[in-house]
């Protein structure tokens, strides 16, 4: 069973040092960003510091429809990510907190 409230952290990981491939890429990249926040499905998303790749918070109703969602953004298509997914639950939320940001 799914539960419609789930909230999925995409964690992506970059496959090389070599940040010049991700650069290339960036701007394809943030289309499908941008493209997913005007869909509702992403809340959140930014660089990891170090730089070695990002996390989004992403709304959807399981793992398996993110991660096929995934596969549209340019890092994964050109193998410049990997990705890994986690689920949960959001039970309490701080909505000033994002307000914030």
């Amino acid at each position: 069973m799914t539960d419609p409230t789930q909230i999925i952290v995409v964690e992506l990981q970059y496959t090389s040092d070599d940040l010049s491939k991700v650069d290339a890429l960036i701007d394809a990249h943030m289309a499908f960003i941008d493209a997913q926040y005007k869909a509702g499905t992403f809340l959140a998303s930014g660089p990891k510091v170090p730089r070695t790749g990002g996390v989004i918070l992403a709304r959807g109703s399981d793992v398996d429809a993110i991660a096929e969602l995934m596969k549209q953004d340019p890092f994964l298509i050109e193998g410049v990510a990997t990705y890994s997914y986690t689920a949960f639950l959001p039970r309490r939320t701080g909505a000033e907190a994002f307000a914030a940001l």
